[in-house]
């Protein structure tokens, strides 16, 4: 009796290991969604990276991936996540003002980033979640909010200090959770290479370098999830570009000049660099305004719209929380304050810029690179809005059920094997 029992004691072990292998052996995708912010389209190839040669030549690759206007960090990631361009999400600019919640939007401001009321749209980390899988995130443009009630199952509320090394390891150990809790779909985000783009600018050896550094985290995390035995994808883009600013008089505009003719009692502005939103329920006021503007004699630094005059291939300007008045900085300008133009100049420091147009500014093409067992090898494809990313990953998780969105899955759909 006891054999007999010792028999069947050791017959469900065994199986039960086996019941255990098979799950972990689990076949469901996994997609790491990758931010390297401030990564411009050509850098792979202008500096020479090389674990992001070798991801090109093995995956799918993008001439460039087209920004959504304006291309700001802030909009520009959720528009990726939510398939939506920045007017219908909401999340209009890194700066902006809304007249509803009477609240001005600052990147800055912790509670007002943490604010669900500023998100529409659905995350992509709430998608899977309403399909039956787990998400995570290590830092990404929204995912500090409940947008729709939820967070991703796994987040951190970002802090810059955090080493990059250890936002790659959360990726790992997230992929070595047991398979009823392991996220099918993760999000990470990096920004060292926007940091110092800003700084030094797109052509400066410094850049160069930092390019270099976010290229062996890729190859980092690469070598990483070869131990893993599971069928995960892995997709590196970014949110922009970014175009050098000369330390020259001419190329700065301060929001001091900008201001000086206006009864600031009248309007409410609100800068970002590459453009200007102008507030005011005073229309006549700001038909004023407009025409002493086109006026000046350096209105060749910039143009001047009303919403209904936006130029329609920008997606902008249906939204209330885009300016009733915007200017927009042409590309080698940059709208900043005194003290950092007097600083630039004096110091001849170049700087890099983005926010600009990408259909007029070629130095705003993102990156698009994917390589995984759900993707195409050695495939390279033109030029793509970023809204179309939304709909290609969905479609690598199995989820066709989407809500309403500006992305469409014939663009993307074809790099994903059939």
């Amino acid at each position: 009796m006891k054999k007999h029992f010792e028999l069947f004691l050791l017959v469900a072990v065994i199986g039960f290991v086996s019941v255990a292998k098979i799950q972990d052996k689990d076949q469901t995708p996994y997609v790491i969604l990758i931010s390297l912010d401030g990564f411009r389209h050509d850098y792979v190839e202008k500096f020479n990276a090389p674990n992001l040669q070798e991801f090109i030549n093995e995956g799918v690759s993008a001439e460039a991936m087209l920004p959504s206007y304006p291309s700001k960090t802030f909009p520009n990631h959720y528009t990726i996540v939510t398939g939506l361009y920045p007017d219908h999400h909401g999340l209009v600019d890194n700066s902006f003002y809304d007249s509803q919640l009477d609240i001005q939007y600052s990147t800055r401001n912790r509670s007002i980033v943490e604010n669900p009321a500023f998100y529409g749209g659905t995350p992509l980390w709430q998608l899977v979640q309403q399909h039956g899988m787990k998400s995570a995130s290590y830092f990404w443009v929204g995912s500090e909010a409940p947008v729709t009630g939820s967070f991703p199952d796994y987040y951190h509320i970002y802090d810059g200090s955090v080493p990059n090394e250890t936002r790659i390891q959360a990726a790992i150990d997230w992929l070595e959770l047991p398979v009823s809790e392991r996220p099918n779909f993760m999000t990470l985000y990096f920004s060292l290479v926007d940091s110092q783009g800003h700084a030094t600018g797109p052509n400066a050896e410094e850049t160069k370098e930092t390019v270099l550094e976010a290229d062996r985290l890729i190859g980092l995390l690469m070598k990483k999830l070869e131990a893993i035995d599971l069928p995960v994808n892995v997709i590196v883009t970014s949110d922009h570009g970014m175009h050098e600013i000369k330390p020259e008089k001419d190329s700065y505009m301060t929001v001091q000049e900008l201001l000086k003719d206006f009864d600031e009692d009248k309007f409410r502005f609100v800068s970002n660099g590459a453009h200007g939103h102008f507030y005011s329920e005073d229309k006549a006021y700001l038909n004023e305004m407009a025409s002493i503007l086109k006026a000046r004699p350096d209105s060749d630094k910039f143009e001047v719209y009303f919403k209904s005059e936006m130029p329609a291939h920008w997606h902008y300007g249906n939204n209330h929380r885009v300016g009733d008045l915007f200017i927009k900085i042409n590309p080698g300008h940059y709208l900043t304050s005194k003290n950092r133009k007097d600083r630039a100049i004096q110091n001849q420091e170049f700087h890099g810029e983005h926010g600009f147009d990408p259909e007029e500014t070629e130095d705003m093409g993102a990156i698009f690179y994917a390589y995984g067992p759900n993707f195409k090898s050695g495939l390279k494809i033109d030029k793509f809005r970023n809204i179309h990313i939304y709909p290609m990953i969905a479609k690598v998780l199995g989820i066709t059920e989407l809500p309403e969105i500006d992305g469409k899955l014939e663009v993307l759909g074809p790099i994903i094997r059939d």
